[in-house]
């Protein structure tokens, strides 16, 4: 079975999983498919020339240079030794290969001693981080959650609005303060609140954007201090939503937010919308950080857990 970041699926799960991956990725693997699938039809003998083909496939896939040089100098080795009978051979072991840096970065959630479990969701704006917050909240009322909201994305115009639409969706209460109004304010009021009602789950809605990076920071630092005042181990998941669309140029955004909000993972959105989804590998790789959701779509249940093997099979085909 399928294991995801909350638990196993059984094979009709499994299956849906599989097949929403596979649509969500169809623009990368019609485009990556196509090169590799012509490097293996006059592959007999896998030979540097092969092997110099499928590099530059991987890299106008967005896997990025470090990583594809550290899948193409692996399976040179196994060239080499003449390990790798055909081109569908060497295409079933980058498969492997995938799966492999992906698995190697996942890691469990911190427990959680006494709820609410909060979680921090971080990033610039655009990256459709509000949305995300939202479809979030839906998805941990599917798993049967107690769920509240925090709206403390207090800077950008229309954020409060627009997380109460998607609470409104979702069926989860929201707490919140005036736009412009102090973030970690709303956020002491939600902890509470989430506190005295026994709630599951706590997802704060952060800022992208204040005057200037080192601003942002400083905000994100104070609501992480404040979390810990009242509740010590939280926030137990810090997560940064990442535009697939924007590929490579994401991942200097994302090294900041890295450095200094304590991320703890990754969400992916707009996967669908790529021919480029080779940035999740190249993400999980550079990042040292899992993959823990991935947006697959404009609707409220668009958000899948991510999984290694179904992302791997669905890019590269079953």
């Amino acid at each position: 079975m399928i294991q995801t970041l909350f638990g196993s699926l059984n094979e009709p799960e499994k299956k849906s999983l599989f097949n929403r991956m596979k649509e969500a990725v169809t623009r990368t693997r019609d485009s990556l498919g196509e090169r590799i699938e012509s490097v293996i039809a006059l592959t007999r003998e896998v030979d540097e020339a092969a092997l110099e083909d499928l590099e530059m496939s991987l890299l106008a896939s967005d896997l990025g240079v470090t990583t594809t040089t550290e899948i193409i100098d692996a399976l040179r080795e196994r060239a080499k030794r003449r390990q790798i009978r055909d081109g569908a051979e060497l295409k079933e072991l980058l498969k492997e290969h995938i799966k492999s840096i992906l698995d190697e970065q996942q890691r469990p959630v911190r427990a959680v001693s006494s709820p609410p479990e909060v979680i921090m969701m971080v990033g610039v704006n655009g990256t459709g981080k509000t949305t995300t917050t939202g479809k979030l909240a839906a998805y941990y009322r599917a798993q049967g959650k107690s769920v509240l909201l925090c709206a403390a994305d207090t800077f950008r115009a229309a954020a409060i609005e627009q997380l109460e639409v998607w609470g409104q969706r979702s069926g989860v209460e929201i707490i919140k303060t005036r736009q412009g109004g102090d973030p970690s304010a709303a956020l002491f009021d939600a902890l509470q609140a989430a506190k005295a009602r026994n709630n599951d789950v706590l997802i704060v809605d952060t800022a992208g954007r204040l005057h200037t990076k080192n601003s942002l920071m400083a905000e994100l630092d104070k609501m992480r201090r404040t979390t810990q005042r009242i509740i010590p181990d939280a926030p137990h998941e810090v997560l940064l939503v990442m535009d697939a669309t924007t590929g490579q140029n994401g991942l200097q955004q994302a090294r900041l937010f890295t450095e200094s909000a304590g991320v703890t993972g990754i969400v992916l959105t707009k996967l669908d919308g790529t021919a480029k989804g080779g940035i999740v590998v190249a993400i999980a790789r550079e990042l040292n950080l899992p993959v823990r959701f991935v947006g697959v779509g404009e609707k409220i249940e668009d958000l899948l857990p991510f999984d290694s093997a179904a992302f791997a099979d669905s890019l590269l085909g079953a």
